[in-house]
């Protein structure tokens, strides 16, 4: 076996076995946040959790925070993906919308109330750099509902005067109402009903002020040229004889 080869193969192996490491470390880190939250969680369980010494945790990662971070990040990489894969293939912005209200619970409810928190709470994390850091994760999540947003405006769809991010803000933050209000109470609402709900609500204050009016009018228009046409097709009825009431009456003879 050629020199470079043999030195190659060792290095490939290590590289494996840290990239399994690395998988397994970021599992039990994540159940142990889940659990516990970002303030009482330890590095030192999350080792114990996984049967390695605590100096193993810190040869892959900094800092508990950047640990913390990198299992957020892989969270966001896996929802943003399933996003803008299946956004773009929903017909109409009151359908997609519908889907991102639905898919964004599932998302923060779907393991319970623990990933919830912490994807809460470190999203308003004070420091700068991590917080930034979040804030482009968020952005990416985002973006293809922006992109849905825009081209509805685009095709006269959505209301005029409100800015796209006002709009995904108000449905964001709407949802992270009840997303805290489930991590408060520790009480999982119906996410069926509560996405169904909400999005009736934000619905109507995404079209257009006006859009009930026109749809009402267009609806008697189409109506009416529809009775049009229904009666130009009809033949006319010939005349009809005259009734025997129209007959004139008989005069009674004389006695």
């Amino acid at each position: 076996m050629p020199r470079d080869d043999i030195a190659s193969a060792p290095r490939s192996a290590r590289t494996e076995k840290s990239g399994r490491r690395i998988e397994s470390l970021l599992a039990v880190a994540r159940e142990v946040f889940a659990e516990k939250g970002f303030e009482r969680a330890t590095t030192l369980e999350i080792a114990q959790r996984l049967g390695v010494s605590e100096a193993t945790v810190f040869t892959y990662f900094g800092s508990k925070r950047e640990l913390c971070l990198e299992v957020i990040r892989r969270w966001y990489d896996q929802i943003s993906g399933e996003v803008e894969r299946e956004l773009p293939q929903i017909n109409g912005l009151r359908a997609q919308l519908a889907f991102v209200v639905r898919k964004h619970l599932v998302n923060l409810m779907g393991e319970g109330a623990g990933i919830c928190a912490l994807v809460l709470s470190e999203g308003r994390t004070a420091d700068a750099a991590f917080g930034g850091v979040i804030a482009d994760l968020k952005r990416r999540y985002t973006a293809p509902f922006m992109h849905a947003l825009a081209a509805a405006r685009e095709a006269g769809e959505l209301r005029e005067g409100v800015p796209l991010r006002l709009l995904r803000d108000m449905v964001f933050g709407s949802m992270e109402h009840v997303l805290w209000d489930y991590v408060v109470s520790g009480k999982k609402p119906d996410i069926e009903e509560t996405a169904s709900q909400l999005t009736d609500l934000l619905w109507s204050a995404f079209v257009p002020a006006d859009a009930s009016l026109h749809a009402l009018s267009q609806f008697r228009a189409e109506v009416g040229h529809a009775l049009r046409r229904l009666d130009a097709a009809v033949p006319s009825s010939p005349s009809s004889p005259s009734s025997p009431s129209s007959s004139p009456t008989p005069r009674k003879a004389s006695s």
